[in-house]
């Protein structure tokens, strides 16, 4: 018995230096961690690159503007500081209302019955009135055409039960989201000293509304509605100024002053700016405009992979197959200069082994995105698929190859 053991595991061995010899003669196609790259495009790079000018100088408490599908950051002035939103606020509570439609809690063709507190609301108003019934789907056209106060709340008491309950939501909402440096005390925009929002956030929220609810997101481009025989028009004026701009939302009050964010698509590239804090209604259409034609001007987006495209290949241990591709899960973008894009490679930093099981939804490694020589940014990487354990022989041959590597 003991040299049948002795037998099989020198047999084994045998095959695990063959096979390790195999590997040494023949390349592995994912390069060491501190070597694989992949290259996305690699024209040759202008010998002379324009500089991009300033932006525009904005009069506004603080703005940003943000590509919507790399994230990356084109202009801001104090884009973290606490402001007042006014009804910038009505995002969250539609991003709210929304997430609820999406996971079938509650239907556009619910009817909601107006409740005294919903109806007593002051400022803009859809002038509904207390105890009939109103759509769902005509309420959120009251809150993001009209700005109403009362169908904001009367949506955030259908899906929450209670507006309280709703605000816990939008600050749960707030913090999957990544948005550090807001919190909500109501769902409507009303003054409160511990309701503020930052212009970043709002960008990052309005971004992450278009692409998780784009069904709904239309309705931020409609221009008027009518409810009870009265007809109000959308106060973002960009929208008739601007055939690119579709959305998003306007805020005011006394002590906010004139807040807006807009989001503009043209030739695939789509932008979010956000300016809060300005004097006039005018005002905050000319920076919005200023900030989206110089984003538009000086920078150009680029999908560099789509999600699931292997970037690269890794050798895997003890599995079902010996090789799995490594992959993004969201489509990847970058953002840089308009015709200065030059040489684009992704770098890899991967774990030294990669042993069986492996899951497609946890990452084991990272890809560096680098432009002309600069990383702009790290994302995870994840297996293309599962890999399963391989069969009992397989795995033994695996432990005796590990010996030699």
């Amino acid at each position: 018995m003991r040299r049948s053991i002795a037998s099989l595991a020198i047999l084994l061995a045998t095959l695990a230096l063959a096979a390790c010899s195999k590997e040494s003669a023949t390349p592995s196609t994912a390069a060491p961690a501190d070597q694989a790259t992949a290259d996305a495009a690699a024209p040759a790079t202008p010998e002379v690159v324009t500089q991009i000018p300033e932006p525009p100088v904005i009069s506004a408490r603080s703005h940003i503007v943000m590509d919507h599908d790399s994230g990356r950051v084109l202009a801001a002035v104090d884009p973290d500081s606490r402001q007042e939103p006014a009804s910038i606020t009505k995002l969250m509570t539609a991003f709210g209302v929304f997430r609820a439609l999406k996971e079938g809690r509650i239907k556009t063709t619910d009817m909601v019955t107006i409740s005294e507190n919903a109806w007593k609301q002051e400022g803009s108003r859809m002038f509904i009135e207390v105890g009939k019934q109103v759509s769902v789907e005509n309420l959120i056209l009251g809150m993001i055409v009209q700005s109403g106060n009362d169908a904001t709340v009367a949506l955030a008491e259908h899906v929450g039960g209670t507006e309280a309950t709703f605000v816990q939501m939008m600050n749960t909402y707030a913090k999957q989201l990544g948005m550090t440096g807001s919190h909500f005390t109501n769902s409507a925009g009303m003054p409160d000293p511990e309701h503020y929002m930052t212009a970043r956030d709002i960008a990052v929220l309005s971004s992450a509304m278009i692409h998780e609810f784009p069904e709904y997101y239309r309705w931020y481009a409609q221009r008027e509605f009518t409810w009870n025989g009265i007809t109000q028009q959308n106060r973002n004026g960009l929208l008739w100024r601007d055939p690119t701009v579709d959305g998003v939302k306007t805020g005011h009050t006394e002590t906010a002053g004139y807040c807006l964010v807009a989001s503009a698509k043209r030739d695939g590239m789509r932008l979010v700016s956000v300016v809060l804090g300005t004097d006039s209604m005018r005002a905050r259409e000319e920076a919005n405009a200023a900030l989206l034609n110089y984003g538009f001007n000086f920078y150009e987006t680029k999908r560099l992979y789509a999600a699931g495209e292997p970037l690269t290949t890794a050798r895997v241990w003890k599995g079902a197959t010996d090789q799995v591709g490594l992959a993004l899960k969201r489509d990847l973008y970058i953002t840089g200069q308009r015709g200065q894009m030059g040489s684009v490679k992704a770098e890899f930093d991967l774990p030294g082994r990669l042993v069986a099981p492996l899951s497609a939804d946890t990452s084991i490694g990272k890809a560096g995105i680098v432009v002309n020589g600069a990383t702009i940014a790290t994302h995870d990487l994840y297996p293309a698929q599962d890999v399963p354990r391989g069969g009992f022989l397989r795995r033994m041959v695996d432990t005796v190859r590990l010996w030699f590597n």
